[in-house]
This record gives structure tokens, C-alpha cells and sequence, in this order.
């Protein structure tokens, strides 16, 4: 069974920074990477990772995050410097796995205030 820990959110001023890190375990996974989603709207990718390093961001956030990971222990990183109000979502931890499966995390509230 796939599980998730998930942490690093939390309540930022706007130009800030926070640190989210999920950790993974119950498989061996393809690709690990953070999606969000504002009330009231839909969840979008924010940034994944695969095993091999290959990484793609939303445009939205390229420039202003950062992704890592460290497949020794399954966890994936997500630095997010100059925080908008508008990064304001709850941001959901996704894995997939080597059949493809994907699992999502609890999530995670980023709070940005102006």
C-alpha cells in the first residue's frame, strides 16, 4: 500500500519562501511530483520528477520553484521562493509507479498573504 508524508506547508507573506517535501513509500515510483488546487478550481501540476531526474514545472511557477529528489529514500523536495498570493492552493503530493499506478497524497496548505 503507497503512503505519503507530506510536509512543509503552512502561512507565508508574499515574496516568501516554504519548503514541501513528500516522502513516498509502498512501491518503487516512476515519477513523484506536487499538483495544486485553489478553491474552486481545478488541480493543475505544479512540478514533477522522475527517476531519472527529467523535470517539468507549470510555467506558472518556473523561475520561482525548484524541484529535487532523493531516490534513496523516495522523498521529492519542492523550494518555492517568491511566493505569490495566487500559489495559494492546497498542494497535493502524486507518485506513480513502475505499473503506472499514480497515488496521491493528503496534501498540504500553502497559504500566501499580500
Amino acid at each position: 500500500q503507497v503512503q505519503f508524508v507530506e510536509s512543509g506547508g503552512g502561512l507565508v507573506q508574499a515574496g516568501g519562501s516554504l519548503r514541501l517535501s513528500c516522502a513516498a513509500s509502498g512501491s518503487t515510483f516512476n515519477t513523484i511530483g506536487w499538483y495544486r488546487q485553489a478553491p474552486g478550481k481545478q488541480r493543475d501540476l505544479v512540478a514533477h520528477i522522475s527517476w531519472t531526474h527529467i523535470i517539468n514545472y507549470a510555467s506558472s511557477v518556473k523561475g520561482r520553484f525548484t524541484i529535487s529528489r532523493d531516490n534513496a529514500k523516495n522523498t521529492v523536495y519542492l523550494q518555492m521562493n517568491s511566493l505569490k498570493p495566487e500559489d495559494t492552493a492546497v498542494y497535493y503530493c502524486n507518485a506513480i509507479d513502475q505499473q503506472s499506478q499514480s497515488s496521491w497524497g493528503q496534501g498540504t496548505q500553502v497559504t500566501v498573504s499580500s
